[in-house]
């Protein structure tokens, strides 16, 4: 990367942190602070106010992002990041559950995910993009265990409205960063491989692999939001004091995160992604089994924790490789434009259900809940296909390469270890699916009149 890009890299992931940061630091804490506002005393509502903000997320990410290659991506970005500053405010000086839930919903139309990631692909060039990607990717996971560690402790010092209202005043920050640290491009253009096509939709909506894929991550979350719709309150029960509860997140937080990075590199290096992934989803299933049939002891939840945050972190690093593996080349931002809107239903559904479960029938029957939604998973997940080793390669063309884009595609595509070609003369770009262990590359630059 050139020093603009990583400049550019830098500070988009810092900004997704931000924002991040200031949705994860309720989860631990919500549910036990909650109850002190008026009716708060219904978990049913509880789960609705946590889970309202993925709502709002599904429903508008995919338009903000076709918004943003319109009227600008950085004028996007502003409006969404006042829009989730305002609804902070607003949740953090509510004193009713109702009036957390509308903040909450204002919180998730503040959409940006899509109109972000449009502009790291304006400011990175097609080679560097994937690694680009990744330091968001890697940001929201560091950003995810911060908070389950410093939310019980913040709830303790400054209370949920202190949370609210530092979550705002970091949007206000994201603001401030947008317009003086993060680079305006040149000339914002459409990338097949970061943004979302409405052409592509329904290709990619009928595709059964993505379709697994989908639900996958549906699955996933709605399960760790009805987790959080009663977690905190089992945890109390169990005698960990609310300022203590990180010290239950930490340790098997950690101990997920260090065991599934072998996990992964297997799974990459060795072509056995279908194996971990099947793997993650049986332990997972375990999880749920084991929550629902009781957590009365400190080892119980240890336990059974453990086992969740373990798989939840190989299934959280892998499925997003599964997509870009899976996804026709051309069509890849729009596949993962559906995934993470996919991503945002589920939290709302488990927000939502996990409450309603929690308030009429206690925790052991969310958790036998999320273990039916796993166990579908596991179910589906057995007709995955297997993702070849691949890797996904773009390069910028010349007009007069790009006359005859047909031909070039058909051409690319019968050389050896390439898997899938796509020449999209709209974006000036060749993108191609090739074996990781090599392929004819030599040949490739000549055709695509490129420098050996």
């Amino acid at each position: 990367m050139n020093a603009l890009e990583l400049r550019a890299s830098l500070s988009l992931a810092g900004l997704y942190g931000l924002r991040m940061l200031g949705l994860f630091l309720i989860l631990p804490v919500f549910a036990l602070y909650a109850q002190k506002l008026g009716g708060g005393e219904n978990h049913s509502m509880i789960g609705l106010a946590l889970g309202a903000y993925g709502a709002t997320q599904a429903l508008l990410q995919l338009p903000f992002g076709m918004l943003s290659d319109r009227i600008g991506r950085k004028k996007v970005i502003y409006i969404g990041l006042a829009l989730f500053a305002a609804g902070s405010f607003v949740a953090g000086h509510a004193d009713t559950v109702t009036g957390v839930m509308i903040g909450r919903i204002i919180q998730g139309s503040g959409a940006i995910s899509a109109a972000i990631t449009a502009l790291l692909a304006d400011l990175t060039r097609e080679e560097h993009r994937t690694r680009a990607m990744a330091m968001i990717g890697g940001t929201i996971g560091v950003t995810f265990a911060i908070s389950l560690v410093a939310g019980p402790l913040l709830a303790h010092w400054i209370g949920l409205t202190g949370i609210f209202d530092l979550t705002g005043v970091l949007a206000v920050l994201a603001i401030i960063g947008t317009w003086r640290i993060i680079p305006d491009p040149s000339r914002s253009t459409f990338h097949s491989d970061a943004e979302a096509n409405p052409k592509r939709l329904p290709h990619v909506l009928r595709d059964p692999q993505l379709q697994r894929l989908n639900y996958g991550v549906f699955a996933l979350h709605a399960a760790q939001m009805a987790l959080f719709a009663s977690m905190p309150l089992v945890l109390e029960r169990a005698g960990f004091a609310r300022d203590n509860h990180w010290q239950v997140y930490l340790p098997v937080m950690v101990i997920g995160f260090v065991l599934m990075i072998p996990a992964v590199i297997i799974g990459e290096t060795r072509n056995k992604l279908k194996q971990v992934f099947l793997a993650a989803v049986t332990v997972m299933l375990i999880a749920q089994l084991g929550m629902s049939t009781g957590l009365d002891t400190q080892l119980q939840i240890y336990g059974w924790l453990g086992l969740y945050f373990l798989a939840f972190n190989i299934l959280e690093a892998t499925q997003p490789s599964l997509i870009s593996k899976l996804a026709p080349a051309e069509a890849k931002g729009t596949a993962m434009g559906v995934y993470n809107t996919t991503q945002s239903l589920g939290m709302a559904v488990g927000g939502a259900s996990g409450g309603w479960l929690y308030h009429h029938g206690g925790a052991p029957v969310v958790y036998a809940f999320c273990a039916i939604l796993i166990g579908i998973w596991l179910i589906v997940t057995f007709g995955l296909r297997p993702p070849l080793p691949v890797r996904t390669l773009m390069f910028h063309l010349d007009d007069e390469v790009l006359a005859d884009a047909s031909d070039l595609a058909r051409q690319l595509s019968q050389l050896e270890g390439v898997k899938e070609a796509s020449v999209i003369r709209e974006e000036g770009v060749a993108m191609l699916k090739v074996l990781r262990d090599g392929w004819d590359e030599a040949t490739g630059r000549q055709l695509m009149r490129l420098p050996a």
